[in-house]
C-alpha cells in the first residue's frame, strides 16, 4: 500500500477519513495555520495512519506578530507529535491574483527553515516556478537539506539544482494529463519521488468530478512506472521506501 505524502485531511469531513485511510499504508497530513494544526494533531490521535506536519500554508494573508508567536510557540510546544514543518512557502498563486509584498513571506519563511533545523525536522514546501529558486538559495544559506517539494513545477534549470542538492518531489494525480508533470517524472530520479494528492484539491481528466482520493496514486505509479519503463511493483515498492526514509516512518 502506498503512502500519501501530501493530503489536508482535515479539510475532508470527519465521517469520510476513515474510508479515505483503507486505501493507503499512512498518510502525511499537513497543517493550514494554527486551527489547522491543531485539528491535525487530534486526527492523529484518532487514527495511527495519519503523521503531522504542522505549518502555515502561503496562499493566504500573513499573521501579526502575536499570532506568529503563538504558532511557533506551539509547534516547538507539539514537535514530538509531528514529523515534519508544513505545509510553508512562498505564495505564488496569491501573486498571480493581487499585489504582494514578498518580503515578509520570505523572512516568515526562512524562520520555518530556521525551526526545522532546530528541531531537526524536514520541511514541506510549496515552491513552484521562480519561487523555488528563492527556496533553493534559503535552503543552502541555512544548510537545511532534507526538503520535500510538493506539486513542483519548475524550469529545467531548477529541477537540476534540486536534484543535485537531493530534494524530493511528489507526483499528484494531475500526471495522468499533464504534460509538464509528466516531463518533470522523465527528469527526476526514481529514488526523490513520492506520491501525493493534496487532497481535497480536485482534479481534471478522468478523475473530473470526483472527490480527491488516495487511490487515484495508484494510477500515478502507473504514469510512472510507463515513463520510467519499469515495473509497477518495484516503482511502488521504491517510492513507499522514499516516503519512510524522508519522513522517518
Amino acid at each position: 500500500m502506498l503512502i500519501d505524502a501530501h493530503i489536508h485531511l482535515d479539510k475532508y469531513q470527519a465521517e469520510e477519513i476513515p474510508a479515505l485511510l483503507e486505501e493507503v499504508e499512512m498518510v502525511i497530513a499537513v497543517s493550514m495555520d494554527r486551527d489547522s494544526c491543531e485539528q491535525t494533531l487530534a486526527l492523529t490521535q484518532v487514527y495511527p495512519k495519519v503523521k503531522a506536519a504542522f505549518g502555515f500554508h502561503p496562499e493566504q494573508a500573513l499573521l501579526n506578530e502575536t499570532e506568529e508567536a503563538a504558532l511557533f510557540a506551539w509547534i516547538r510546544q507539539h514537535a514530538h507529535h509531528m514529523v515534519a514543518i508544513g505545509e510553508v512557502g512562498l505564495p505564488y498563486y496569491l501573486k498571480q491574483e493581487q499585489s504582494v509584498d514578498y518580503t515578509p513571506y520570505i523572512q516568515l519563511l526562512e524562520r520555518f527553515l530556521v525551526l526545522a533545523k532546530e528541531l531537526h525536522k524536514p520541511i514541506v514546501l510549496h515552491a513552484v516556478y521562480e519561487d523555488a529558486e528563492i527556496v533553493c538559495d534559503l535552503l543552502e544559506k541555512h544548510q537545511v537539506t532534507k526538503a520535500h517539494f510538493h506539486w513542483f513545477k519548475g524550469s529545467e534549470a531548477v529541477v537540476q539544482r534540486m536534484i543535485r542538492n537531493g530534494y524530493f518531489i511528489s507526483i499528484t494525480p494531475d500526471c495522468l494529463y499533464e504534460q509538464e508533470i509528466q516531463q518533470l517524472i522523465q527528469a527526476y530520479p526514481l529514488g526523490l519521488m513520492m506520491v501525493e494528492t493534496d487532497g481535497p484539491w480536485p482534479f481534471e481528466g478522468p478523475f473530473d468530478k470526483q472527490r480527491t482520493s488516495p487511490y487515484m496514486m495508484y494510477q500515478s505509479i502507473d504514469v510512472i512506472a510507463s515513463l520510467k519503463g519499469l515495473e509497477r511493483q518495484k516503482v511502488a515498492d521504491q517510492i513507499t521506501h522514499n516516503t519512510k526514509f524522508f519522513y522517518g516512518l
